[in-house]
């Protein structure tokens, strides 16, 4: 593919920059298009993405809607057919601001003079339309040869939420038309397994309008939750950890100390008790560290494995709040790892295996990024250099690919981040892994050497789960709330065909209860197809036990899987020792019971 570049030169585009550009490029006709049909419009900024493209649109008088997003999809393929040329060219700032003032768009002059005297500012223009930007661009507009447009959502002008709400129009493209059609198929299958919907049909969470961002955990949500932290907690037992648990509230002086004050204050939430200003946690890590410090410590002691299931709070801005994936409080299953400089990279090894092991089990493929410095951070160069080369080498040595998000860390450290893979292709953040310097320098915590002087341990961040109400919502979606039995909130449904099965359904509800089981029966007087569809496509119930008078005269069960539909007749004992067993051994999959079905 040939592109423009902002010197005017066209070049053939490197394959790895080609989607960026179309993207970007499709922005640029999308404001052409909204410039069409909405005159009075200016344009703030509009990026290609990780996913599409956007463009922050202040429509001045008029109002962008939901309809209207055809129009302009109508538009763009109007201005596609007419294969008008991208130009580019240069000014010199005050021209540039010149240009801008008198196109009406407000928002880039303003954007201009962010820049610096005697800077030139490049253009590109396609027919009518002038923007502002460095390139490069698709040659003609014909090249744009497939893009939809997403969504529709507000966004701030600089992300300031004391300027102006713009609009923000949202979209994809891609290079082949059927690169878009894989897409569109992702997404409608996306909304299929969309959480919310899901967590509603399952009675898993809800949301309440006089707590916006907080979670209500409804007991089917709760007895997956804990399902997960009963496993969790098998396998911090197996690794060495202590569980703890710490404040949730704790004094400002703690967070001043921490450095969290400095640097996440905006994001935490406050309250004045006793003429002293208390902070909720918004992270586990300073408790951890005084649980540390409440006794001297030994060098035999370390590696020092504290882990804690930990309720933190988090104040996000309400346009960001997304069901279970963006919330205001949240549970993280952390650990803290005291060690020492030699004990570094064996540790991390383990926290890696660890990860791979608890992925592995759900089905996720993953991928890593190693995120190194950012501005705002605290400590030396020094000390960031050798924490960032204790993770590297780590990875390294353990053959593992990863990639470097360069400026991404945590304020106090660097960090390897796990990016899971669901079953659509989507990728999510969850594990992370962080090296701390800093925390113990700052809280002057030690140990007593072999040599019988004190040192300075490291500090070892990680999460496997990450924000356990978020990994929930990435299970409901990746398993389309089909969870696996030992996960399942109703392992199985009893479903008497008529009332004269009642007597008869009620006494395996018992055996099924008081083996461990959980069991819901459904005695209402509805059709039995009617029953069975409920409680296979809305509830998701991994087993539906079918009873009449046949199984109450023979004693027996008629079991209906969930994912086959295939049916098959057991004693109680039998259907009894294989749930059970599966939910020992947690199983992934669901038993057949191939060897007597029907």
């Amino acid at each position: 593919m040939k592109i423009l570049q902002n010197d005017g030169n066209v070049i053939e585009c490197p394959k790895e920059e080609e989607l960026e550009v179309i993207r970007h490029s499709a922005a640029h006709i999308m404001a052409q298009a909204v410039k069409r049909l909405y005159p009075d419009a200016q344009f703030a900024f509009g990026p290609a993405t990780e996913k599409g493209f956007y463009y922050d649109i202040d429509p001045g008088d008029a109002k962008i809607t939901d309809e209207d997003v055809s129009r302009i999809e109508d538009e763009m393929r109007k201005i596609v057919k007419e294969n008008l040329p991208f130009k580019t060219f240069e000014l010199p700032r005050a021209e540039a601001i010149k240009l801008m003032e008198d196109r009406g768009e407000t928002y880039k002059v303003e954007h201009i003079g962010d820049f610096p005297e005697g800077t030139r500012i490049t253009f590109f223009q396609q027919g009518e339309y002038i923007d502002m930007c460095t390139g490069p661009h698709i040659t003609y507009t014909k090249a744009l040869k497939a893009f939809k447009l997403t969504a529709l959502s507000g966004a701030y002008w600089r992300a300031d939420q004391n300027n102006k709400m713009l609009t923000r129009l949202n979209g994809t493209a891609f290079a082949t038309k059927d690169e878009l059609a894989e897409f569109e198929k992702q997404q409608e299958e996306a909304l299929k397994r969309d959480h919310r919907k899901i967590g509603r049909q399952m009675d898993i969470f809800t949301f309440k309008d006089v707590a916006a961002g907080f979670p209500f955990m409804l007991p089917n949500g709760m007895t997956i939750r804990d399902s997960l932290m009963k496993y969790w907690k098998e396998l911090h037992r197996r690794e060495g950890y202590q569980i703890i648990e710490t404040p949730i509230m704790m004094d400002q002086s703690l967070w001043l100390k921490s450095g969290h004050w400095d640097h996440y204050k905006d994001n935490m939430y406050t309250s004045e008790i006793d003429g002293e200003t208390l902070c909720v946690k918004p992270m586990n890590c300073p408790g951890a560290v005084l649980v540390y410090s409440d006794r001297p410590r030994s060098y035999r002691e370390l590696p020092l494995r504290m882990a804690e299931f930990g309720h933190v709070h988090r104040y996000e801005k309400s346009g960001q709040l997304h069901g279970l994936m963006r919330v205001r409080c949240f549970h993280q299953d952390d650990a803290h790892i005291f060690v020492t400089m030699d004990q570094i990279e064996d540790e991390i090894k383990r926290i890696v295996g660890l990860i791979d092991e608890v992925y592995t089990k759900f089905g996720f493929e993953y991928f890593v990024e190693l995120s190194t410095m950012p501005e705002d951070h605290m400590g030396s160069d020094e000390d960031w250099e050798k924490a960032t080369s204790g993770l590297s080498n780590a990875l390294s040595n353990m053959g593992i690919d990863y990639i470097i998000n360069e400026g991404d860390g945590a304020f106090y450290g660097p960090k390897i981040d796990f990016h899971l893979k669901d079953c659509i292709g989507r990728t999510w953040q969850c594990g992370t892994v962080q090296l701390d310097f800093q925390m113990p320098q700052n809280f002057e915590i030690s140990y007593v050497g072999e040599d019988g002087s004190e040192h300075t341990p490291v500090m070892l961040h990680r999460v496997l789960f990450g924000s356990v109400e978020r990994f929930l919502g990435i299970l409901i979606e990746h398993f389309a709330g089909k969870f696996p039995v030992w996960i399942a909130p109703i392992q199985a449904k009893i479903l008497p065909v008529s009332d004269k099965s009642n007597e008869y359904a009620r006494s395996v509800y018992d055996k099924l209860f008081d083996a461990g089981i959980r069991v819901a029966i459904d005695e209402r007087d509805e059709k039995i197809g009617y029953k069975i569809r409920e409680a296979q496509q809305e509830q998701r119930i991994p087993y539906m036990l079918v009873l009449g008078q046949n199984e109450a005269n023979d004693n027996t069960v008629t079991v209906r899987h969930r994912d086959t539909n295939k049916s098959t007749t057991m004693t109680v004992d039998e259907f009894t020792e294989a749930v059970l067993k599966q939910d020992k051994e947690r199983c992934m999959e669901l038993s057949e019971f191939r060897e007597n079905a029907d």
